[in-house]
């Protein structure tokens, strides 16, 4: 067994669209990034990747790349399971925590499981997401932006 540790933070900005786990949440500010700035899906991404031993989303999606601008986090996770296919690994589960003051989160999360057990192929109960506040405190808790964290454990897939 492989564990790996994720950990992201993006600055929340006016005109853009806040996006966590593949969900479009409405809310005034959206995240900053070249992508679509899913925090929790990048937290996770570098999570799988760091326990596979295969480096960081910076490495494999660099941010002077015009082919991500815009991209979907759930479509760059999509092509880190084919990395941890490649790598004969599965995931055996994953747990996020998402911290954001605002918006709230509890109404979202079903869904965002939902999505990333689908972009994973895994059972949906591999999948865990929590959302958290910091009582008002640091960048988040001023709604300047979000951060995530990710933990990961990976079974190296049977020998035929």
């Amino acid at each position: 067994m492989r564990v790996g540790f994720g950990y992201d933070v993006h600055r929340l900005v006016e005109e853009r669209p806040l996006i966590l786990g593949g969900v479009e949440i409405p809310y005034e500010k959206g995240l900053l990034g070249h992508s679509d700035a899913d925090v929790l899906v990048h937290a996770l991404m570098d999570a799988l990747l760091g326990a596979a031993a295969l480096g960081d989303i910076g490495q494999h999606f660099p941010d002077s790349d015009g082919q991500y601008r815009g991209i979907s986090s759930m479509l760059l996770l999509e092509k880190v399971m084919q990395l941890l296919q490649e790598k004969a690994y599965q995931v055996n589960n994953v747990d996020v925590t998402v911290v954001a003051q605002r918006p709230k989160l509890a109404s979202y999360i079903a869904q965002m499981n939902e999505n990333l057990a689908q972009a994973m192929g895994v059972d949906k109960n591999a999948v865990n997401i929590k959302a958290t506040t910091t009582e008002g405190l640091g960048f988040t808790g001023t709604g300047e932006g979000i951060a995530a964290y990710a933990v990961c454990t990976l079974m190296p897939l049977a020998s035929k």
